[in-house]
């Protein structure tokens, strides 16, 4: 992986991960700060419409935390990489295992991440996370709650 990669991924991947485990523990506050509040930003949940704009990306992030607890696991498995001038982007998997309004489930995600520096500070901008194809489907009580966020 060429140095830029590396350096971005230095940096960036376990502030990432601490915050998904804050999330998945009830609190938002870790990934709110992950992320630019400089629009566009965008977020197309695993179970959320898609959500732009930094008002409505932090409000997902508030009801989504809200239904998650007892954060077990959470790794993200990275399969690529890349950072070039103030843009960089990572791709992989994140494993959970972690409560959903109070059920133990575990479950993996695909997820997409697009990365701006700002004031010399890697920020989130874009998340794309979806269930992989060959992954049991999510909680009952997850999607009825997203949905009923739909737009």
């Amino acid at each position: 992986m060429p140095a830029p990669a590396e350096e971005f991924l230095t940096d960036m991947l376990p502030r990432q991960t601490a915050a998904e485990r804050a999330i998945h523990g009830g609190d938002a506050g870790p990934r709110t700060a992950l992320w630019s509040t400089a629009d566009p930003v965008s977020l197309f949940g695993a179970w959320l419409p898609i959500r732009t704009g930094w008002a409505d990306v932090s409000e997902a992030f508030r009801r989504v935390a809200g239904q998650f607890s007892d954060s077990r696991e959470y790794r993200f498995e990275v399969v690529a990489a890349g950072a070039s001038g103030d843009l960089a982007y990572t791709i992989g998997f994140e494993h959970n295992t972690v409560s959903v309004n109070g059920e133990p489930t575990t479950y993996t995600l695909r997820a997409t991440h697009v990365y701006r520096r700002e004031d010399g500070e890697w920020k989130i901008v874009h998340r794309h996370a979806d269930r992989p194809p060959d992954e049991p489907g999510p909680a009952e009580t997850l999607t009825e709650t997203h949905s009923r966020y739909g737009r």
